[in-house]
């Protein structure tokens, strides 16, 4: 490859997705338009909820916390990937894997905290309705969504740092299409299990606990809905309920058995496939989700093409 021959010695070099699948055009081919679903799809959900008045409540401000978390992951992956593809220069530098290590780490543990204060806030708004505007105020909303960000940011921020030191002796070939840290860390020729140990303890705190404090919440909203006398009432919080919950699904099974378990028990091609599942599948798939069984976001965007068709 020419991009190869003129890589520096500290440069990695990125396999591709699949490198062995013979239609390997049709596949990237695939994903970029997979990917410009997905960028459209959050895109439009961000202008729906910024541009109606009557979606400014803090499971809405949420809703486009995600969706700006989800199109910022993608392109964070896939427009690397296709340069790579396409150029057949499949090489990046150190600091453009930990730079994209990096914001891929933030943005998804920043979406893991989302997932959980919007399990949250569906509890509040269920189970102790009148209390809902007292406790989440949009002020203290978007003071949650930023402590989001930061806590996301500084996890990333160590996880990223400490394995980019790990010293590399032999190939530095990353069988993936991106630099994340499970695959970075194999490459390096010192003994990695204290910290592979570290990582599995990390996402303890960062997917177990979420995951079962939204198991918990959502426990009781269904308690609290099969008491419900009003069906129509009951029919409109599972509707919203089972949206994120779908979401939930999509997001925390791949990320567990990605980072819950050691890397030596993960072959190339599972990391890759569960990797485009949840990172570039998932996002174009969550803004149908909510949009499609949420009357308020399809009432948005009518009236988004209503002022489109008279303009």
């Amino acid at each position: 490859m020419v991009g190869e021959n003129k890589s520096s010695i500290t440069d990695f070099i990125l396999v591709g997705l699949f490198p062995e699948f013979k239609h390997s055009i049709i596949l990237n081919s695939t994903i970029i338009f997979v990917y410009i679903l997905a960028f459209l799809g959050n895109v439009l959900l961000i202008v729906l909820i910024s541009g109606d008045s009557r979606l400014h409540t803090p499971m809405y401000i949420l809703l486009s916390q995600l969706s700006l978390i989800d199109l910022t992951l993608t392109s964070t992956i896939v427009p690397k990937m296709a340069y790579n593809f396409f150029t057949e220069e499949r090489t990046i530098s150190w600091i453009g894997c930990g730079t994209q290590s990096f914001f891929f780490l933030m943005l998804a543990m920043s979406e893991c905290l989302i997932l959980t204060l919007m399990a949250y806030d569906r509890f509040v708004a269920v189970c102790n309705p009148l209390r809902y505007p007292t406790i989440m105020s949009p002020r203290f909303c978007l003071h949650l969504v930023a402590a989001c960000w930061i806590g996301g940011s500084l996890s990333s921020l160590i996880h990223t740092v400490y394995p980019m030191h790990f010293p590399i002796c032999g190939s530095r070939e990353i069988h993936h299409f991106f630099c994340e840290v499970p695959v970075l860390i194999k490459l390096s020729c010192e003994d990695t299990s204290v910290y592979q140990l570290m990582v599995v303890v990390t996402s303890i705190v960062l997917l177990v606990v979420p995951f079962s404090l939204i198991t918990a919440s959502y426990t009781l909203i269904f308690l609290t809905v099969f008491r419900m006398n009003s069906v129509k009432g009951r029919k409109k919080v599972l509707a919203t309920c089972s949206s994120h919950l779908t979401v939930v699904s999509l997001f925390f099974g791949p990320n567990m058995f990605i980072y819950m378990t050691f890397t030596s028990s993960h072959s190339p091609e599972q990391d890759q496939a569960l990797s485009v599942f949840s990172n570039i599948l998932t996002p174009m798939l969550n803004p149908l989700i909510y949009s499609l069984r949420n009357k308020e976001v399809v009432a948005a965007l009518r009236k988004l093409v209503g002022r489109c068709i008279v303009f």
